[in-house]
């Protein structure tokens, strides 16, 4: 069976998998984990094609575990044009995250230009071992470690995001969502590695990507005061088609320094 980050149960509860786990500690469950379970709950159970899933904001209140997570959801609105829910994931009867998605009915668009900033984005040559993960930086090259690339320059990644769960394919939704947690890796990664952990991420798109191949660049990153935050643009072969942010508290005690971490590529 091909990767995944979690499996379902028999009482319908997800068991992580090694997949799932986190640079910030060997028992952390890994953002894309979390942020991917509550799209996908969330797409499963109140998506349409006649609406498109426009934002999603997930609040992570605390450090998933790797134990088995029970997932609930409810309808918010139900409107015209307007359609709303939210879900929780709890764990040990502990909630540690929730997730609410705001999804527009499609229609025309109206007449007239509008200002758009000037993006370019390069994409990664295919590695030599075939796997297309890969970070960048303006003062690097592509490479499948952000090791190589703790420095105070703009990052991307690049990635496909292995199932949520295991025998059950992602939608270009929850694939999406699930490479734009890496906004916290590419806003936050600086000379001595990733020293701040993100407490949530909001995710914005004006359309779903095209292929399987998907990209975040880190646009901006403004801190003080141990408080972070990072906003970036997500991209497909066809263009950029959305934007991450995340807020973030500084963690300096669980410091992750990717170039003398032996573990492999995991988002934090």
């Amino acid at each position: 069976m091909e990767p995944a980050h979690f499996t379902l149960t028999g009482t319908g509860e997800f068991e992580p998998t090694k997949f799932a786990g986190s640079h910030w500690g060997d028992d952390h469950l890994n953002g894309p984990a979390v942020v991917g379970l509550s799209a996908r709950t969330l797409e499963l159970h109140y998506g349409s094609p006649d609406f498109m899933p426009t934002r999603l904001t997930v609040d992570l209140f605390r450090s998933a575990r790797s134990v088995p997570t029970a997932v609930t959801f409810r309808a918010v609105r139900d409107g015209r044009r307007v359609r709303s829910a939210e879900c929780e994931l709890a764990q040990e009867g502990r909630l540690v995250a929730r997730a609410t998605l705001l999804q527009y009915r499609r229609s025309t668009p109206p007449p007239g230009r509008v200002w758009s900033v000037p993006t370019t984005i390069p994409f990664p040559p295919r590695l030599d071992d075939g796997v297309q993960t890969a970070v960048d930086s303006d003062a690097g090259d592509w490479s499948r470690s952000p090791g190589d690339h703790q420095n105070d320059s703009r990052k991307r990644f690049y990635n496909s995001a292995i199932d949520v769960v295991a025998g059950q394919p992602n939608s270009q939704f929850v694939r999406a969502v699930m490479v734009a947690e890496a906004t916290s890796l590419v806003t936050n990664l600086g000379t001595h590695g990733v020293g701040y952990i993100n407490g949530d991420l909001t995710v914005g798109l004006a359309r779903l990507p095209v292929g399987e191949w998907i990209g975040v660049q880190a646009d901006s990153h403004w801190a003080a005061d141990g408080i972070a935050v990072g906003t970036a643009t997500l991209f497909d072969r066809s263009g950029a088609f959305g934007s991450g942010m995340t807020t973030a508290v500084a963690n300096p005690e669980a410091q992750i320094d990717f170039a003398n971490d032996p573990l492999p590529l995991r988002i934090p």
